[in-house]
C-alpha cells in the first residue's frame, strides 16, 4: 500500500499532464466531428474557437504533393485557409 502511494505521488504530475493533453485532443476531435457535414466542410475559424477548439493540440500533420499542410486530431483534420476560414475533413482508412 505504501509503495503504491509513493509511486502514485511520483507519477501524479506526469499523469496529470498527459491526461490534460489527451482531454484537449479528444475535445478537438469531437468538435471537428460535430462540425463536419459530408466529406468536407468550410467554416470560419472563429466557429471552432467558440466551441472551445484549441489549435495548439493535434495528433499529426500531413503535407500533400501540393505542399498543403493538414493538421489532424486522430482521423479528423483541418486545413487553414485564407480569410480566417478552415476546411474540415475526415481521413478515410485504407484497409
Amino acid at each position: 500500500m505504501c509503495r503504491n502511494a509513493f509511486n502514485n505521488k511520483i507519477n501524479a504530475d506526469t499523469n496529470n499532464y498527459v491526461r490534460n493533453i489527451n482531454n484537449a485532443l479528444r475535445k478537438n476531435r469531437r468538435i471537428l466531428e460535430e462540425t463536419l457535414v459530408g466529406e468536407k466542410t468550410t467554416l470560419p475559424k472563429q466557429k471552432l474557437v467558440d466551441k472551445g477548439f484549441n489549435f495548439k493540440y493535434y495528433t499529426n500533420q500531413t503535407v500533400t504533393k501540393n505542399n498543403t499542410r493538414y493538421f489532424f486530431c486522430y482521423e479528423y483534420g483541418y486545413l487553414p485557409l485564407e480569410n480566417e476560414l478552415v476546411l474540415v475533413v475526415k481521413r478515410h482508412q485504407d484497409n
